[in-house]
């Protein structure tokens, strides 16, 4: 069975929803089509620990700002996946579920969304799929011959997994350094970064680094220069636990390693150091793999955008991928605002398209 509505949303996470208010408040025909059993994006599956960055009053989504956790500053990503239930379900949002969408295709003067069970065909399609389920380890040599067990952020859950075991920990950005903290508390870990960790200074959060996102986007559009600020300071922010590895002396990282061993991890100049486990935190790719058949990446390799819409067809946007897609969309406030300019963009081409003698 086909369907028909002016515009679909692939994806019912944070950036998902996002959309879906601004929608709902314009009373646009739309449609949610989300992969997942249950709400909550990808929040669910995030390790035990893991806080957000910024209060609870500068992580809301719009119309609705989070309740605060009770005796917690900075919310759990139980807390955030309980919001974005709560969400969903405060503003009755159209989400279908579990809706798995193969590809997009053209056809016509509209995309048409290829799913497990019924197509949907919409006038203009936001993308809002983001990167969890696309996990990026770099292309060590070794790999394949490494005897240990070799895990991504996305596998990890609580440190007491890895107790009695030597533990290394990939990468230089927040995710590593919040997972070395917890796990440098129970075991014997290395940390491996290609460049020498940048920690912020401690009284920083995710309400500086998203004003400061915000502002280097403003000074871009009126070409003036980067305007540079706390970003120029460290990536890392020091949040407790952090902080209490520091103290205890488990923050010193080395540099990439060359390649891997059967045992462990080796170096040019000879030097090797023995793991049982290696914990790749080396980022994500977009999940985009839906769009591949409307042939959207160009010969460098990517996909070019103006905002969030995409340049060779301009009846898709992407939302939610972060600064490559608006100021920090990947977080929850910055997805709330990039979602509220993707839709009146998109409300205005339905009013012109809907004009008499407008193609």
């Amino acid at each position: 069975m086909e369907h028909l509505v002016d515009i679909a949303v692939i994806g019912g996470g944070q950036a998902g929803l996002a959309a879906g208010y601004f929608l709902r408040r314009a009373k646009a025909d739309f449609v949610i089509l989300d992969d997942r059993e249950e709400p909550g994006g990808s929040w669910p599956e995030y390790w035990d620990s893991l806080r957000l960055f910024s209060p609870a009053s500068h992580s809301m989504l719009p119309g609705w700002w989070m309740p605060v956790e009770e005796g917690q500053e900075y919310p759990s990503a139980r807390h955030v996946a309980w919001y974005l239930t709560e969400y969903e379900r405060r503003y009755a949002l159209p989400v279908r579920r579990s809706v798995h969408v193969r590809r997009v295709e053209r056809v016509g003067s509209r995309l048409r969304l290829v799913t497990d069970g019924d197509t949907w065909s919409a006038r203009y399609v936001i993308s809002a799929t983001g990167t969890w389920r696309a996990p990026h380890i770099p292309d060590i040599p070794g790999r394949d011959v490494f005897e240990g067990e070799q895990f991504h952020t996305v596998d990890y859950r609580r440190p007491e997994e890895f107790v009695e075991r030597r533990v290394a920990v990939v990468g230089g950005g927040n995710s590593a350094a919040q997972i070395l903290a917890e796990v440098s508390a129970v075991t014997r870990t290395t940390w491996i970064t290609s460049r020498p960790p940048r920690f912020l200074p401690d009284d920083v959060d995710g309400r500086a680094l998203f004003a400061l996102a915000t502002g280097s986007q403003k000074a871009a559009e009126r070409g003036e220069a980067h305007p540079g600020g706390i970003a120029e300071l460290g990536d890392i922010v020091v949040v407790p636990s952090v902080s209490e590895a520091r103290k205890r002396g488990d923050t010193k990282a080395e540099p990439m390693f060359d390649r891997l061993t059967h045992t462990g991890m080796a170096w040019a100049d000879g030097s090797t150091v023995e793991c049982d486990v290696i914990v790749w935190c080396t980022g994500f790719y977009p999940v985009l793999r839906h769009l591949d058949s409307l042939g959207l990446v160009n010969e460098r390799g990517r996909v070019v955008v103006e905002g969030t819409r995409v340049v060779a067809q301009p009846r898709l946007h992407l939302l939610g991928y972060g600064d490559w897609t608006g100021p920090a969309s990947a977080t929850l406030i910055g997805a709330a605002r990039t979602a509220k300019a993707t839709v009146a963009k998109i409300i205005q081409e339905l009013e012109r398209e809907a004009r008499p003698g407008t193609k």
